[in-house]
């Protein structure tokens, strides 16, 4: 966990992620990710020199079999304020609309009951588990099926809903993840999804998986290209200005 911890606390510091006084919400999906990114901010919290506190928020789609009751007592745990909310974002989509490409809808709706719980709950900071692998990821697709150089910014202000979204994995390698969440033994909730790995970051996935084969270091050359642009929002000089 302390390599986790260094990543995120750097990657907090370089992009002045949280400030004295916050309460960050976590978005808690149930995956890898993002219950990585709960466990690594509720222990920085005891620890980093602007005091802040960590909060759970987790959009219960309506998915058949996910249960999130490890969820709940690995909030308990850390002594994070944990709040469930079912949205049926399932139902519709699958059932009422049966949609062939559902991800965009699907995130669509999910950001927007994320958003209307915050506000309910008078939180303006969230965090997202987006990691290393992401990043790279975002910017292929953006580069390959839209023709733009683009990507998340690792924090992003809604004007609409008031909220600040920030990222403090986006240092982490998916594989530096995957270890963490299985030697620390943190609850993981399967995704029923029926696109779950049928989409086109999973392509993307797999692409970059084999151009790694052919150029070493290829996403750390492309992460680093995204900083040095520098993309908005990701350029380190302007954060220190």
């Amino acid at each position: 966990m302390q390599h986790i911890l260094s990543l995120v606390r750097r990657c907090v510091e370089d992009y002045h992620m949280i400030e004295s006084g916050d309460t960050v919400a976590v978005g808690v999906s149930g995956g890898k990710d993002s219950v990585l990114t709960l466990a690594a901010l509720a222990r920085l919290r005891s620890f980093y020199p602007k005091r802040f506190e960590v909060a759970a928020v987790t959009i219960d789609s309506g998915a058949p079999g996910m249960d999130f009751t490890p969820i709940a007592r690995l909030c308990q745990d850390l002594e994070v304020p944990y709040h469930l909310v079912s949205v049926p974002i399932y139902e519709i989509i699958f059932v009422h609309r049966q949609e062939k490409n559902p991800c965009s809808l699907c995130a669509k709706l999910r950001r927007g009951a994320l958003s209307t719980e915050l506000n309910r709950l008078g939180l303006h900071k969230i965090a997202l588990g987006h990691h290393y692998d992401d990043a790279v990821e975002t910017m292929i697709m953006s580069l390959f099926l839209e023709g733009r150089i683009s990507c998340f910014q690792p924090v992003t202000y809604l004007d609409r809903s008031r909220v600040t979204q920030i990222r403090p994995l986006l240092y982490v390698q998916e594989r530096d993840v995957r270890g963490a969440v299985r030697r620390l033994g943190l609850p993981v909730v399967s995704n029923p999804c029926p696109a779950n790995g049928s989409t086109k970051r999973e392509e993307t996935k797999q692409l970059l998986m084999e151009l790694e084969k052919r150029f070493p270091q290829l996403k750390k050359k492309i992460f680093g290209a995204i900083q040095r642009y520098p993309l908005y929002g990701w350029s380190l000089e302007e954060e220190q200005h």
